[in-house]
């Protein structure tokens, strides 16, 4: 059974990816991925809060103190002379080129257009083999426009992909006004490849502390279905490679998300529970289920449930959804 697939300019021996997580933050786990079998492996996100800290305390510790007196002035070499981004981060990237032979994705997690996005040149140099921007933030502003979120989303992509020479991918979140318009102006922009979707961590309220507590709640196969339903309404409508995160548990849940359209999916939290030897189950699994069916290779199934050829997918989901709460009983 030919596995095979292309996502982000790398030709890939399978679809299954393993996704940024705390389990790609050391070398070790790093191999581990590789050692897996995962056909490519994304490292965990580099923040944008980090890289404007370690900015401004290069600022704070050098710059700031510099121009007090003529003297002074030629104490330190200018700002942009040296990294003032996270260099662990890059001597990661670096060693995991190395050690493994798969290919290594780099993270930026971040929301707005500013100087940050230009830290990606840095990623390129230390080797990674594309980058993923993880497009994550809340609109909270009622004085910012569905426009305005769109628009800041654009333009954070853009600016990254005007730096680099990476193929870039956009993990987004599912909470836009019009998926398919802001998908649209991405490729536009020239990003290859949308990740779909980022999962927001949701705060629970502790009663007797009167406390907002983070809670890391890993998925399940559930959650695929949200991812299910907009690659399959974008397959076929964009030239962007699709790929699918949150909610791959099963070998069932991968093909699926190729059915529907996508390219590639990512694995983080089934990896969590099954430890990074589960990628090689997906795999195989998958590969058995589409030889017993008689399929020849992955690009024979990948879109076979889109919405590619249904005219109007609109009126086809308010069907379906009239449909199901009209036949639904109790019991």
């Amino acid at each position: 059974m030919d596995l095979r697939t292309r996502w982000l300019g790398l030709d890939l021996s399978h679809p299954v990816v393993f996704g940024a997580s705390a389990l790609t933050h050391t070398l070790d786990g790093i191999r581990q991925a590789a050692d897996g079998g995962a056909a490519a492996i994304v490292l965990h996100s580099l923040f944008e809060e980090q890289i404007r800290r370690e900015s401004e305390a290069t600022w704070e510790a050098v710059d700031r103190h510099a121009h007090l007196s003529a003297e002074a002035m030629g104490y330190f070499p200018e700002p942009d002379t040296f990294a003032t981004g996270p260099a662990a981060y890059l001597r990661l990237l670096e060693k995991a080129r190395r050690a493994v032979d798969v290919p290594v994705v780099a993270s930026l997690n971040g929301s707005t257009a500013t100087g940050w996005v230009h830290y990606a040149k840095e990623l390129e140099s230390a080797g990674a083999s594309a980058l993923e921007l993880n497009l994550y933030f809340m609109a909270t502003d009622a004085d910012e426009t569905p426009n305005e979120v769109e628009d800041r989303v654009v333009a954070a992509a853009a600016a990254v992909v005007a730096d680099v020479k990476l193929q870039v991918a956009v993990k987004l979140s599912p909470f836009h006004s019009s998926l398919p318009h802001t998908v649209r102006r991405l490729e536009a922009a020239g990003v290859r490849s949308v990740v779909l979707f980022n999962r927001f961590y949701q705060p629970d309220i502790e009663i007797e502390t009167l406390e907002a507590v983070p809670r890391l709640t890993l998925s399940d196969p559930r959650d695929l279905l949200l991812r299910l339903r907009w690659i399959a309404l974008l397959y076929g409508r964009t030239s962007l490679e699709l790929a699918a995160t949150g909610g791959v548990h099963r070998p069932e849940d991968v093909i699926k998300a190729v059915m529907a359209g996508a390219e590639v999916v990512q694995v983080a939290s089934s990896l969590v529970r099954h430890g990074p030897g589960h990628i090689a189950a997906l795999r195989d699994g998958v590969a058995k289920w589409f030889e017993e069916h008689e399929y020849a290779s992955l690009s024979q199934a990948r879109g076979s449930m889109s919405l590619l050829r249904c005219p109007d997918p609109a009126a086809f989901e308010r069907a379906n959804y009239a449909r199901m709460l009209q036949t639904w009983r109790t019991g």
